[in-house]
């Protein structure tokens, strides 16, 4: 069957799989407590938590798969528990901290990270050795292992992705007589032939909990070589590449190409755009034509476009499996998380996740080749997508807090509502960071 993106499962489901422990600014790290394992003996149950990444046929299915592992000799069976997003991130430091939590998890986009600062997760380099002794880890498509690794190891393996994408209708940008545009130039020019036939020419919103407005502007700082971080990991926001990105996004607004709503659109505000034939291009994640309802192929991908300086770049988010120090068996949790990425290639064959794989034999199966604009996503889009730090080499805890906070929201804010210009708004943001990752 059809499903709706994961995106449009939950707020607090789409924030988690984009990076956003939602209660990290708020809730106060894990004290100092023993990472050790637990007392249990080695064949103790593996229990691992999931989140609902798609409908209950998701749950049902990860949960049939991780009870039918068959572990070896004395290593544990596995449990299975859907944990909900709301209040998620309380949930499992509440269970970490009181040693009753999981062997084995997905979370969201920088909970690894975070944990790891605390001591709590188990690191997965034994399992990244047996998947190149095996042969898996050349399956694994470009920059998505790699994006798990710290200079302490690597804090998860990686299960999925959802790279920010440009989409467009192709029967509006036909009625409006444009071609697809292939840089920001032509994009403009599109975007004034839309606006003749009273059409949105730049699909955004920053409403409450819509989280596509920061999103799309990140993804458009990236497409032209920027970002919000520098080689060092510090932030570094008001650059001349951010500001002449931020400005293009301000010639929309100033040209009428951007609806003057967005600023205030929620996740369904913008939806129902896409969906009502209001908005004919801009960024969104997978799975748009099912989260709208229109599988009729009017709803398209394109290549992804060049920037000014001729950079091609988006955001992109990794979810991940991670590993935790409390646990009855290492060796048990790395054997069935080895068992278990073996057993992902399910999920695209029923069609219980609007997630896209990490991994180039499920890109390969008929039935995910069976969607040619997942499959025009990975092909070009995966390649040129970078981590929400960029331009620092290594992701961090904090990020969360960046990605969940309120410095980013009231930036799209700002920005759509033209309320200051360009470098003033990046200044106010870059503030916003600092404050949440000193």
């Amino acid at each position: 069957m059809t499903i709706k993106s994961a995106l449009s499962t939950s707020a607090f489901s789409r924030r988690g799989f984009l990076g956003v422990a939602a209660a990290a600014a708020s809730v106060p790290l894990l004290a100092a407590c023993g990472g050790g394992s637990a007392s249990q003996g080695a064949g103790g149950t593996i229990k691992f938590w999931d989140m609902p990444w798609g409908p209950p046929a998701y749950s049902d299915l990860a949960k049939k798969l991780t009870e039918s592992y068959v572990p070896t000799g004395s290593l544990g069976k596995a449990s299975y528990q859907t944990i909900q997003w709301n209040n998620f991130y309380q949930t499992f430091s509440s269970a970490i901290a009181s040693k009753t939590g999981p062997a084995l998890s997905t979370g969201g986009g920088f909970q690894a990270f975070q944990f790891a600062e605390q001591g709590q997760i188990a690191y997965a380099d034994n399992v990244i050795s047996k998947l190149k002794q095996n042969g898996q880890y050349n399956d694994f498509l470009p920059g998505t292992i790699e994006s798990q690794n710290t200079d302490k190891g690597y804090v998860a393996v990686p299960w999925s992705q959802g790279p920010r994408v440009v989409w467009y209708r192709k029967s509006l940008l036909d009625r409006a007589g444009v071609a697809v545009p292939t840089d920001w130039k032509s994009w403009l020019e599109a975007g004034k032939a839309l606006k003749g036939i009273g059409v949105s020419a730049f699909g955004i919103g920053a409403g409450a909990g819509n989280v596509f407005g920061n999103q799309n502007l990140l993804s458009m700082m990236i497409n032209n070589g920027g970002g919000l971080f520098n080689e060092d990991g510090r932030p570094d926001v008001v650059t001349d590449r951010n500001i002449e990105a931020m400005e293009f996004v301000r010639e929309m607004v100033s040209l009428g190409l951007i609806d003057p709503g967005a600023v205030s659109y929620t996740l369904d505000n913008l939806s129902s755009q896409w969906k009502d034939k209001k908005i004919g291009m801009g960024w969104y994640a997978p799975g748009l034509p099912e989260s709208t309802g229109d599988t009729s192929g009017d709803l398209q991908v394109a290549s992804p476009l060049a920037g000014p300086h001729g950079d091609k770049g988006t955001v992109n988010y990794i979810g991940s499996i991670m590993m935790y120090k409390n646990t009855p068996s290492q060796e048990g949790s790395e054997a069935f998380l080895l068992w278990y990425l073996g057993q992902l290639k399910e999920f695209w064959k029923q069609d219980v996740v609007g997630l896209l794989p990490v991994q180039q034999s499920i890109v390969d199966l008929p039935e995910f080749q069976k969607n040619k604009q997942n499959v025009q996503i990975i092909k070009e889009w995966q390649s040129v997508g970078k981590p929400f730090g960029t331009k620092s080499p290594r992701l961090f805890g904090s990020l969360a807090a960046v990605d969940g906070g309120q410095a980013l929201s009231q930036f799209a804010q700002t920005m759509l509502g033209a309320r200051a210009d360009a470098k003033t708004a990046l200044t106010d943001l870059q503030k916003g960071i600092e404050s949440v990752t000193k």
